[in-house]
């Protein structure tokens, strides 16, 4: 089994690559530096020529929400046009497909949890950019799995974790959106899933398939800073926070528009595969240990 990866310096793509060097699993893997996804696919194709994978993981992706409602065309060029490309030639060569997606593929105007088989419709140019990418895959007639995860956090890079951290020791008051629901899903957390399924599968997915993939329970963004800025003091960490508002939606508008209701089922994914993650907060916790023996090796900068 020879893996591949795209991706390696996003939430998860760090992890998958930290995950496999400490199990001494042999992979390559590919960033922008290597292999850009805005050409729309082509270096990517000339670097699964190169290296002839058996199992490819694409974890790479335009993520930035909003900046997308400006560059759409970027967008769909990393989200969808590349990840059809690469679906195609995983389809030729017979290697396996997993690909990440996100719950932005739903409006969020449902009161219960969002299951695969759940008419979908995009409010932003992201999730419309994701979700034609899940279309092209899953018409390539590759064997792929496609992984949806929500509200996805890691102990560096970009996201809701990190930009919390830092404005929790630059301000002492904080507003956060409290009507928007979901699942705080650790990419620590959905790297190892990953890799327990290929592992499971020996890299052979027999049918492709759509399944969700998030730590369990579900909270607001506002719950989830306020558990973030406690855990962060219980572990010793000084902020210089003292009070977070919470807010309607309607009070902080965004460039692009984000579902209320983004609470995944699944049900699928335990089923099918045994997967069961841990809570979003015993997870945050690990992530938040995490950070702290980074920063106290001085390879992050908070």
């Amino acid at each position: 089994m020879k893996i591949l990866i795209f991706g390696k310096f996003g939430n998860i793509g760090s992890a998958l690559a930290e995950e496999l060097h400490a199990r001494g699993d042999f992979f390559i893997q590919a960033g922008k530096e290597e292999v850009d996804f805005r050409d729309g696919g082509d270096a990517a194709l000339r670097f699964l020529d190169n290296h002839q994978p058996t199992v490819v993981i694409n974890a790479a992706a335009f993520t930035k929400v909003d900046l997308a409602e400006q560059m759409r065309d970027e967008a769909v060029q990393i989200n969808a046009v590349a990840p059809g490309h690469i679906a195609g030639w995983c389809a030729k060569n017979k290697a396996s497909l997993f690909h990440y997606s996100t719950d932005y593929v739903f409006d969020g105007d449902k009161d219960g949890l969002w299951r695969e088989s759940d008419q979908t419709n995009p409010l932003n140019v992201y999730g419309k950019s994701k979700l034609e990418g899940e279309k092209r895959i899953l018409d390539s007639g590759a064997h792929a799995l496609i992984l949806r995860t929500s509200w996805l956090y890691a102990p560096r890079g970009m996201n809701f974790y990190m930009t919390m951290l830092k404005l929790g020791q630059e301000r002492e008051q904080i507003r956060v959106v409290d009507d928007q629901i979901g699942s705080p899903s650790s990419a620590r957390d959905i790297a190892t899933a990953t890799l327990e399924i290929i592992r499971s599968t020996h890299g052979e997915i027999g049918e492709s398939g759509i399944f969700h993939v998030c730590n369990d329970g579900y909270v607001s963004w506002y719950q989830f800073a306020c558990e973030i800025f406690k855990l962060e003091r219980q572990f010793g960490r000084n902020l210089k926070v003292e009070h977070v508002t919470a807010i309607q939606t309607s009070d902080y508008p965004t460039p692009a528009k984000r579902p209320l209701n983004s609470k995944m089922d699944t049900s699928k994914i335990k089923k099918t595969f045994g997967i069961h993650l841990n809570s979003w907060d015993e997870s945050l916790a690990a992530c938040i240990l995490q950070n702290i023996k980074l920063s106290s090796l001085g390879t992050l900068d908070v």
